[in-house]
């Protein structure tokens, strides 16, 4: 009789990552490693331990035919926690996507949808999950992403031409912040 060699690999099931995923989902914190940022929405999560942290990927990347890549960070935090990172194309349906994702997560932690936290960096601010919250926080094409929080094409043109830029930053907290020290209102 031949012995074979053979990894048992099994699926996640109800419950698998209980009190291991943090509720909280952070959108747009870090750049995509695939794709440029107005073009790939980058969606990240904290978990206690490296495995389960590698299952989430390993069940992300099996089941989302429109996740484009998922990972997990390099090393571990100060708290002990992995990061993962989950990159999808930035189109009308991302907020969909990641409202269904999230659902399907709840299945194997327990979190109900209305107990995520969800916060786009760019906004500096928390917000609880909801589609309709989704919707307004995630510009859903690259031209909304640029148009929120890139430059203009004309922009990139004077700064190649040596030209002055007189294009004003958009109006968020952080710009805010940042004319209000400059003492600039």
């Amino acid at each position: 009789m031949t012995k074979h060699n053979s990894n048992l690999t099994e699926g996640l099931e109800h419950g698998d990552l209980k009190r291991l995923i943090h509720n909280e989902l952070h959108i747009d914190e870090f750049k995509s490693k695939l794709g440029d940022d107005a073009d790939v929405v980058v969606l990240s999560f904290k978990i206690a331990g490296r495995q389960p942290a590698e299952d989430l990927v390993a069940f992300i990347e099996k089941g989302y035919s429109w996740v484009i890549d998922a990972d997990v960070s390099s090393g571990e935090m100060d708290d002990g926690d992995y990061i993962v990172f989950v990159e999808l194309d930035r189109d009308s349906e991302c907020s969909q996507h990641i409202f269904d994702l999230l659902g399907d997560i709840g299945n194997l932690t327990d979190h109900e949808l209305s107990a995520w936290r969800v916060r786009y960096y760019k906004e500096h601010k928390e917000t609880s999950l909801s589609l309709e919250n989704l919707k307004s926080l995630i510009p859903d094409s690259p031209e909304a992403y640029n148009k929120k929080y890139g430059q203009e094409p004309i922009d990139d043109l004077k700064t190649a031409a040596g030209l002055p830029v007189d294009t004003r930053a958009p109006k968020n907290d952080f710009t805010e912040s940042l004319r209000t020290a400059a003492g600039i209102r």
